[in-house]
């Protein structure tokens, strides 16, 4: 409505208007968030280029409305981190410079003359888009802070992601059952090849873990009701279990960091001063307890052979070959790579996206194959972006810690069991990207950033 029809109203009927068109269109933003999270796990976990800009595209079409839901209700607070989204906007700076095209003075060189790209990104086209991806995540979870405000919403959006995920699990082992011949529901997945909707399945054992981290710290850490425990155990058996069925060993090692990560936070006297209290303490130990043991003797008879013989083959990933051996396939080969490739560009790297590009000159292997992602996330960043990126990703770490610091701190028992649940799903990504690039998905990144958001999101007291 016009603010024309609205000056021809009395002012309280004018106010009541402006506020059910402001809570309406709150949650829309709200349930569209909701909606493109979900939608983005179906098309492979939106690894292909088209569906990442349909994604960024459904993003900023999202923050469209969010603005006009701020400027009709006149509050334009966040309620977030600021800090944790500054040092995402650095990182869309960082990229921005290194694709500037410095042309070279020499007017008759043929560089000159062909207008070619002279800038610091090896793939300056690639490193805009990344730029794009990142503006859109950092968009996301901006819009995350402002509307997940009360213990309701979060909770929605808790149950939502662990859909997500059992839905997932369910796929991968219903596929892996039944599957013989190319296509299953989506034509690109193949007989052994990925896992679930998953081209590849170390991303798929990431997804996994952020479910079944979330997932056991809510069912152990909100509140000691067995029936409610129970439920959980019930939902997370098949996240469990498609994780373990996936073969990834970086998923496997990525879940026993996250057991051991819950031991730690149990341990811990957060709330127990009562005799009641101490009480629930020993049955939540009991219960941890039972749960390593079922995860480690479960792990070793649902792996099998399978298990054990992707574990005998790790060493080969990590042990140097002669130079007429290498494949430069292995993980070992691939970081010496880009380690090389990061001293020669120490400062600003060779470009957030270029990473593809650059590494093939640094690649002392047969040529075969050349790796597209250094398999390690945190030297990856360092090379694509220098010391700068990093200085810039140890901003957002530092920032993180004292954010979840004082939210396990706080009195607010809700509060206090979100992050504690979310930082388990943290610690699996933290663990499992020494070794593997899965928050290049984009489906993996919107959870990642969700959990990021219930770890320092401040709510109200319930």
């Amino acid at each position: 409505m016009s603010d024309i029809a609205l000056g021809s109203l009395p002012a309280t009927d004018q106010q009541l208007i402006r506020l059910r068109i402001g809570g309406f269109l709150d949650k829309t933003v709200f349930s569209g968030l909701l909606v493109l999270l979900a939608l983005t796990a179906v098309p492979y976990g939106t690894v292909e280029p088209w569906w990442k800009a349909a994604f960024v595209c459904a993003v900023f079409l999202i923050c469209i409305v969010a603005i006009v839901e701020t400027l009709i209700s006149g509050d334009c607070t966040i309620g977030g981190s600021r800090g944790i989204l500054l040092s995402m906007i650095a990182l869309c700076g960082l990229a921005l410079i290194q694709t500037i095209n410095f042309r070279s003075a020499d007017t008759d060189s043929t560089v000159a003359r062909l207008g070619a790209w002279n800038a610091i990104s090896a793939d300056p086209y690639q490193t805009r888009f990344f730029i794009l991806q990142l503006l859109a995540l950092t968009t996301c979870l901006a819009l995350l802070y402002r509307y997940c405000r009360t213990p309701a919403r979060i909770n929605l959006l808790i149950h939502v992601i662990l859909g997500i995920g059992v839905a997932s699990a369910v796929f991968g082992i219903v596929r892996q059952t039944v599957q013989h011949e190319p296509g299953f529901v989506l034509p690109r997945t193949m007989p052994g090849i990925g896992y679930a909707q998953f081209v590849n399945k170390n991303h798929f054992a990431l997804l996994m873990e952020m479910t079944l981290g979330l997932g056991v710290g809510i069912g152990l850490l909100r509140s000691f009701n067995r029936d409610r425990m129970m439920i959980y155990v019930a939902l997370m058996l098949p996240v469990w279990t498609a994780l373990v069925l996936s073969n990834s060993r970086g998923g496997i090692l990525s879940m026993l960091a996250q057991v051991v990560v819950a031991g730690l936070l149990l341990m811990r006297r957060w709330d127990f001063k009562s005799e009641r209290g101490g009480r629930v303490r020993i049955m939540r130990n009991a219960m941890l307890l039972l749960l390593v043991t079922m995860i480690a003797a479960g792990t070793l008879w649902v792996g099998g052979d399978r298990l054990a013989s992707s574990f005998s083959q790790a060493p080969t990933d990590f042990t140097e070959k002669p130079a007429d051996q290498r494949s430069g396939v292995s993980r070992i080969e691939i970081w010496q790579a880009t380690w090389k490739m990061f001293t020669a560009h120490p400062i600003l790297g060779v470009g957030l996206g270029g990473y593809w590009v650059a590494i093939t000159a640094y690649h002392d292997a047969s040529g075969v194959s050349t790796p597209q992602e250094a398999h390690n996330d945190y030297l990856e960043l360092l090379a694509s972006g220098g010391v700068i990126g990093l200085a810039i990703g140890a901003w957002f770490g530092v920032v993180l810690f004292q954010r979840v610091r004082d939210n396990v701190r706080s009195d607010n028992h809700f509060q206090r069991s979100v992050c504690l649940a979310a930082l388990l799903g943290i610690a699996g990504v933290a663990v499992h990207s020494l070794v593997d690039f899965g928050l290049h998905l984009l489906v993996n990144a919107v959870v990642f950033l969700a959990l990021i958001m219930l770890a320092t999101k401040r709510v109200p007291h319930v």
